[in-house]
């Protein structure tokens, strides 16, 4: 079942369950999706990685949004971007730890042949594919830096 399908499934429950702040997160999702797919030049249906690529963007633009609330005082408006993030997250694969991000990028390092900082540019286009959607780019870079400062 394509992540479309499985959000238009989630949508009729939660308008059985009279959820509204879940069905909110799963409209924006779904609304999401057919925006790509209508995109100019894009192809029927979406592949796995622009899916993946489409919830992650909108998991940071929530986590950025609730991060503003928050330090505006705005508790109220934060608890709507925070639960809309939850139910975006239970789409997306699970994310790595710091130790397997660490573990992935030696790998990485030792694949390309870097000697050090100056070889961050290689190891982040590579590193960036490999945990696509499985870490946030900025914490694969602040380890990427560690990892070749270490070097």
């Amino acid at each position: 079942m394509s992540l479309k399908e499985t959000i238009e499934s989630d949508i009729k429950k939660a308008m059985l369950a009279k959820n509204q702040d879940d069905l909110r997160a799963l409209r924006a999702i779904k609304s999401l999706i057919l925006l790509a797919e209508t995109e100019k030049g894009a192809s029927a249906a979406l592949s796995s990685e622009k899916e993946i690529q489409l919830l992650t963007k909108a998991a940071k633009q929530r986590k950025e949004s609730a991060d503003i609330f928050g330090t505006q005082g705005r508790a109220d408006l934060q608890e709507k971007e925070l639960h809309e993030l939850a139910v975006i997250e239970k789409y997306l694969p699970k994310q790595l730890t710091k130790e397997e991000i660490i573990e992935k990028i030696k790998g990485v390092v030792s694949e390309i042949g870097a000697k050090g900082p100056g070889d961050m540019g290689k190891v982040m286009g590579v590193a960036s594919k490999q945990l696509a959607g499985l870490a946030d780019g900025k914490v694969i870079s602040e380890t990427v830096k560690e990892v070749l400062a270490a070097l």
